[in-house]
């Protein structure tokens, strides 16, 4: 029987027991103790042609998933860097990624340009 192929959070041979944070080897990649690896992929990510309640729904299940996940800061930073354009990942929805990239650049620049200032007026 074929098989469908593996979306970004489904792996073959997942492990059903979630080892205890100080027991996980340090070399092992952050993925292997997500929780959505044991739970349905379908609700991280969207059908074509989800109606709006569906998908607020699916998301809010999706989210409460991530919250009892051990590697949900490690899934939510993978997914800003990436950046993942869909899904639900580390507790948040593709939009909500998109808030908290904004809000990083806006307080990078706001940064940067207090250090200029800084180094000006030292100057």
């Amino acid at each position: 029987m074929l098989q469908p192929p593996l979306s970004s959070l489904q792996v073959a041979d997942v492990p059903r027991q979630r080892v205890p944070a100080h027991d996980r080897d340090q070399d092992a990649p952050w993925h292997t103790e997500a929780v959505c690896r044991r739970d349905e992929a379908g609700l991280f990510f969207a059908p074509s042609k989800e109606p709006t309640a569906a998908r607020l729904s699916r998301e809010e299940a999706a989210k409460r998933v991530c919250a009892r996940c051990p590697v949900m800061v490690e899934c939510r930073e993978h997914a800003l860097l990436q950046p993942e354009p869909y899904g639900v990942w580390g507790g948040l929805t593709a939009a909500e990624r998109r808030v908290v990239l904004a809000r990083r650049r806006r307080r990078d620049m706001e940064l940067k340009k207090a250090a200029r200032g800084t180094i000006a007026a030292a100057g």
